[in-house]
């Protein structure tokens, strides 16, 4: 299995901390966030992995090497001076996420550079029977109405079940009869395993929205999820350990302070 991290933000909520370097590789604990996902992902026995690029891309081959350090082999995704967003980036990379031995629909990981958590990769599914499995966390103060519904059989759905029994849709999106409505609504934790599928009629489901028609392509992954979940074809799993998107100095500043007292 491959992993792509997703490194290629401008990380203007870093400012200034990202003036000079980009936010997965500042430090925390002593090490950039974005090894820490390296580390995870050689201990899980995934041996390439792609990382997208944009703002000051030249830093990250320079500060990781060739991934030889991780026991890793890293290909770098270079997307222009203007990221691609999530889809954009992942469509992008599509091609190196598939190398030349592998099948046209095998499943790979995907997870956001600028977080940081004690999640086990190793409980990630390598063969999702869907589209994409998600794993999800309790909503933060910054996201209190979380992104998605777990459901008890583990599927995610874009809406709470009970909304969707209230005002049923005609567009194949409102829960069956049967499903449980105490579903949980958490947050999307940025790490994921995706089949390419999950891109297939990609321009049908995003329109015309801005960028669409940029060279490469920039979109976001959010309609493509929802458009999956709307077939069914997304599950997921609920993570109760510690999650933090850092988004801001404050953010990173009070994670590098856990992270070493706990070290102590």
């Amino acid at each position: 299995m491959k992993a792509l991290i997703f490194a290629a933000g401008l990380g203007e909520r870093m400012r200034p901390l990202t003036d000079t370097t980009p936010k997965p590789l500042l430090r925390v604990a002593g090490k950039p966030l974005i090894v820490w996902h390296l580390e995870k992902l050689a201990a899980l026995g995934v041996h390439d992995v792609v990382v997208n690029t944009s703002w000051l891309a030249d830093q990250f081959p320079h500060s990781l090497g060739d991934g030889g350090d991780f026991g890793l082999r890293l290909h770098f995704s270079y997307e222009g001076t203007t990221p691609l967003e999530t889809g954009g980036g992942m469509h992008h990379a599509l091609a190196m996420l598939r190398g030349q031995d592998d099948a046209a629909d095998a499943p790979f990981i995907a997870v956001n550079g600028d977080i940081w958590t004690d999640y086990d990769f190793a409980r990630l599914p390598h063969a999702p029977r869907g589209d994409a499995h998600l794993v999800l966390i309790d909503n933060p103060e910054h996201n209190a109405k979380g992104d998605f519904s777990l459901l008890a059989n583990g599927d995610v759905l874009s809406e709470h079940p009970a909304n969707d029994a209230a005002s049923p849709r005609d567009d194949a999106s409102a829960a069956p009869a049967n499903i449980e409505t105490d579903a949980k609504r958490l947050t999307f934790s940025g790490i994921g395993v995706y089949r390419p599928s999950i891109l297939d009629d990609w321009r049908a489901i995003i329109g015309d929205a801005p960028g669409v028609d940029a060279d490469p392509p920039r979109f976001k992954l959010a309609p493509l999820l929802r458009a999956a979940m709307r077939r069914n074809a997304v599950t997921g799993e609920y993570h109760d350990g510690r999650w933090t998107d850092v988004g801001t100095p404050e953010r990173l500043a009070t994670l590098d302070r856990h992270l070493l007292a706990t070290r102590a």
